[in-house]
């Protein structure tokens, strides 16, 4: 990946236009959950220090390009201003000659934070005049929504071939992580699986199974494996379709790279039945549900993560969000911290990953917590992302 950064470019007195991923959840019309805002303070900190003018512009939730009072971004302007120490402005649209008037007016080290870019319809259309729109508001673009750098939309794809283009720290650091992962990985290299279905995540196997010793898996896609090797599964989870999962197990076959499954599990005779659950082996499933791994998964899977020196995180093992099924969980990521702690290289790969590592205190104990969903998976997938292929190409014009 050749792009430039923030360190390429003097911003002094200049509108910075910064696309974050300001989509946090709210409640009561307050920020929830401050991650995101957390994730861009070291980009917008390091632009306030350089007498940058400072135009901040992102997404919430999905509009359906209208206008939704429920969907504003007024309450992170809010949040930001108390994380930042600077009173944010807020313009109550992100285009238009009143817009672009506030945006020239910043003085040095000033911030505003334009209204949510989904309520115009251009905005996920990547709609070229929209872009030219939204350039009007900044001398300089920089990407940091690494969350949403897999969308070709106006502000993430369009605007950056209109204007000098560069990535910020959030974008870059994400990258630099996860190019550890495709990149020539240091062996041996494990992959921590989880998540609901197989067949989203089939392109995340066919990439990995070329770098990857071996993979330990979990979640609803380890009854889908379970079931593809003719394993009773009851009313477990699990893809209806078969066929993925069976072509998986054959190609890891060839390539000598072991697919670990649970050998003990966690049941209950429903999803919202927790005072029925308890931990069986496998052939005593029954006509209940899986709904985490069993301890003595949990020890077998820590071995093989304890004996890596790159772990990529990449779905719980269980319905970690109840206590009942936590525990799988909770031993890879403690197997991931302790490998971390004596050197490994641990990446936790965004989504209900993320969530997890954040719900259970683990976000700290690990080299990186990606902050994409989507990109990440698509990233892992080795698919090109358009929002970061757009600064590439702005980077190779400069030349």
């Amino acid at each position: 990946m050749r792009f430039l950064t923030l360190r390429d470019i003097d911003v002094t007195s200049k509108r910075v236009l910064v696309r974050e991923d300001f989509n946090v959840p709210l409640k009561d019309g307050k920020v929830a959950d401050e991650t995101r805002i957390d994730a861009s303070l070291e980009t917008l900190r390091h632009l306030r220090r350089n007498d940058a003018r400072i135009v901040l512009m992102s997404h919430l939730g999905r509009p359906d390009g209208k206008r939704d009072p429920k969907l504003s971004l007024k309450p992170v302007a809010e949040r930001l201003s108390a994380k930042l120490g600077v009173a944010v402005q807020f313009a109550d649209d992100c285009i238009g000659r009143p817009v672009e008037a506030q945006t020239q007016a910043l003085k040095d080290g000033e911030v505003m934070l334009l209204e949510n870019l989904r309520f115009h319809p251009e905005e996920e259309a990547n709609d070229s005049m929209f872009a030219r729109a939204l350039a009007k508001n900044g001398d300089i673009y920089v990407n940091d929504a690494f969350g949403t750098a897999h969308r070709a939309h106006a502000s993430t794809e369009g605007v950056a071939h209109l204007m000098p283009a560069v990535a910020g720290f959030l974008m870059q650091k994400e990258l630099d992580a996860l190019a550890r992962l495709v990149d020539d990985p240091v062996q041996p290299y494990v992959c921590a699986i989880g998540g609901a279905k197989v067949a989203d995540k089939v392109g995340v196997f066919d990439c990995l199974l070329e770098r990857v010793s071996a993979f330990v898996i979990g979640g609803g896609m380890a009854n889908t494996f379970l079931a593809a090797k003719g394993i009773d599964i009851g009313k477990s989870l699990h893809d209806s379709d078969l066929s993925h999962a069976k072509n998986i197990i054959t190609v890891a076959s060839q390539r000598g790279v072991p697919l670990h499954l649970p050998e003990d599990i966690v049941v209950a005779d429903g999803f919202d039945a927790d005072d029925t659950a308890q931990t069986v082996a496998l052939d005593q499933v029954g006509e209940r549900m899986i709904l985490d791994i069993g301890p003595q998964t949990g020890k077998n899977y820590a071995g093989v993560i304890l004996g890596a020196k790159t772990i990529v995180f990449n779905g719980p093992m269980g319905v970690y969000e109840k206590g009942k099924y936590q525990a799988g969980t909770r031993a890879i990521l403690e197997a991931i911290a302790e490998a971390t702690k004596n050197g490994a290289i641990s990446v936790v790969g965004g989504g209900d990953a993320a969530a997890a590592a954040h719900m259970l205190g683990f976000d700290g104990a690990v080299t990186h917590v990606s902050t994409g969903g989507g990109a990440t998976l698509e990233f892992l997938e080795g698919k090109t992302l358009p929002g970061v292929a757009a600064l590439e190409q702005a980077a190779e014009a400069k030349r």
